[in-house]
């Protein structure tokens, strides 16, 4: 029953900026971790941001904190992820997906959506 559908990817310059939207069903957003996820091609997947919807902590990658920020519109049941100053080393295949375990490792999260490619290039 959980289904998690992303959105927003595309082909964008080094410092610009971009939306992805995460629209989920099947559970409570703010019952469960959400999170987005990407994994560039041969590297492994890594966390980007979690938010806990049951205590809004959010649980920020080391490599985009400061440039990258989760929200979420519980009544719309969407999640986004606000993209900004993007460098080439952000392309890669984004992911979100939830669980119930606190934190924003990947083997943590149970269900997944399709994924959707953001290519940062000039």
């Amino acid at each position: 029953q959980f289904q998690l559908v992303e959105s927003g990817g595309g082909l964008v310059q080094p410092g610009g900026s971009l939306r992805l939207s995460c629209v989920v069903s099947g559970f409570r957003l703010d019952a469960y971790v959400i999170g987005w996820f990407r994994q560039a091609p041969g590297k492994g997947r890594e966390g980007v941001l979690c938010i806990d919807g049951r205590t809004n902590y959010t649980y920020y990658g080391d490599s985009v904190k400061g440039r990258f920020t989760i929200s979420r519109d519980n009544a719309k049941k969407t999640v986004h992820l606000q993209m900004n100053n993007l460098k080439t080393e952000d392309t890669a295949v984004y992911y979100c997906a939830t669980g119930t375990r606190a934190g924003c490792d990947p083997y943590e999260f149970n269900y997944w959506g399709q994924g959707i490619q953001v290519t940062v290039s000039s």
